[in-house]
């Protein structure tokens, strides 16, 4: 197995050189779109709890809240990934 990766053209670039500015920029919008809603998700999230989630997790060291904020920005992401693939 290690040994086909060390043949020549197996390691190629997979967009072609002339593409590829074309696929950063359009990489680029589609990061800041999923960075702007993930803002807001969090910015809605902040407004809607009647806590503080910043004190609950870093003063009182609320681990439960902590997972319970990291599954809810995973479940973001897959929905934006599904979304921006189509």
């Amino acid at each position: 197995m290690l040994m086909n990766l060390l043949q020549p053209g197996v390691l190629a670039l997979v967009v072609r050189f002339d593409q590829l500015a074309e696929v950063l920029v359009t990489t680029l919008i589609f990061v800041l779109i999923g960075l702007v809603f993930f803002a807001v998700s969090f910015f809605v999230l902040e407004k809607v709890t009647p806590f503080s989630i910043r004190k609950e997790i870093e003063d009182d060291q609320n681990t439960a809240l902590g997972i319970v904020i990291g599954a809810m920005l995973i479940g973001i992401a897959i929905i934006i990934g599904a979304a921006i693939q189509g």
